[in-house]
């Protein structure tokens, strides 16, 4: 009587994963483990060291009354109605900026769809103002506005008007000038959200019936809620933590400090490390809180859109 061997499976170690596999999750890590300890160097340690520092009473001024407070410094911050005065401000600048944003960038996105003739120079045109430095932008409106160098006064017969006298004519100013330097991305993103959209599905609406708004409410922008989402996100963000117009234009006189004005006050300006560690810690806080915020509230599966699911 003769038996057959039964030839022996492959080697599956624990976890399932062959050898190769194995072998390409180590190659993946060491071709990762470069950047991934970059990473951690430029931004992990120092976030490590804002909230070490933010639990102290420390001035650069002087170091020799330096201790450890635990969270007295936060309960200063929240304490304090210029905190949340300040949180009102950068509310007020990110609502405005972001919501005027999306619509501007949703038409421009349209355009830059849907155009035929000339495509490459309307593109490049609308993404310029993207391409200026955020500085450069603020000192260009600044000049625009100002009452004694402007053409805006000139231009409208406003005479010796000083729009960085008050609140709300500095507000305007400043939105403007952020509206106008990232609009252009936010366009980007949608049109790349415009781009995901099924042509026949908006073939079959036409053949329904259906009328350009209604195709626009009912076809296209269900289809874009990823990128929406993504665009939202990024310019809610950044609005946020608007520093650079802000410190050009008014330097947060007339009550349009924001908050990343604020922890730079109290960082540079009062040399009060402490305090504005917390300030810091309390604002990137606030942007994961709206991070997580927004993805809930989307409840959009990036990993679907991508077409992995």
């Amino acid at each position: 009587m003769t038996t057959t061997a039964t030839p022996a499976p492959p080697a599956v170690r624990r976890g399932g994963a062959s050898d190769r596999a194995r072998s390409e999750q180590r190659l993946a890590w060491y071709l990762c483990a470069p950047a991934f300890v970059l990473m951690l160097v430029v931004t992990a340690y120092p976030m490590i060291q804002a909230v070490w520092l933010s639990l102290q009473s420390y001035r650069i001024t002087d170091p020799e009354s330096r201790e450890f407070v635990w969270f007295q410094n936060y309960a200063v911050v929240l304490s304090d109605g210029l905190w949340w005065r300040d949180v009102a401000v950068t509310v007020l600048i990110t609502i405005i900026t972001v919501v005027v944003e999306l619509i501007i960038g949703f038409a421009l996105a349209m355009v830059m769809h849907r155009i035929i003739f000339g495509r490459g120079a309307v593109r490049t045109s609308i993404l310029v103002p993207y391409g200026i430095i955020t500085v450069v932008s603020a000192f260009a409106w600044q000049f625009a506005f100002a009452p004694d160098s402007g053409f805006i006064n000139t231009l409208f017969g406003l005479e010796n008007y000083d729009f960085f006298a008050q609140f709300g004519s500095s507000i305007a100013v400043i939105c403007m000038s952020e509206i106008w330097k990232t609009t252009p991305f936010m366009s980007l993103l949608l049109l790349a959200g415009l781009a995901q959209v099924p042509e026949e599905l908006q073939e079959a609406a036409k053949v329904d019936g259906a009328t350009p708004w209604q195709r626009l409410w009912k076809v296209t922008i269900p289809n874009m809620k990823a990128a929406i989402m993504v665009a939202l996100l990024f310019r809610t963000l950044d609005a946020y933590r608007i520093f650079d117009n802000v410190f050009i234009m008014t330097s947060g006189a007339q009550g349009t400090e924001t908050v990343s004005f604020l922890a730079y006050r109290q960082m540079i300006s009062r040399t009060a490390v402490g305090l504005g560690s917390a300030v810091s810690v309390l604002l990137f806080l606030t942007v994961v809180l709206i991070a997580v915020v927004f993805i809930k509230l989307f409840k959009v599966d990036l990993g679907r859109v991508r077409g992995d699911g």
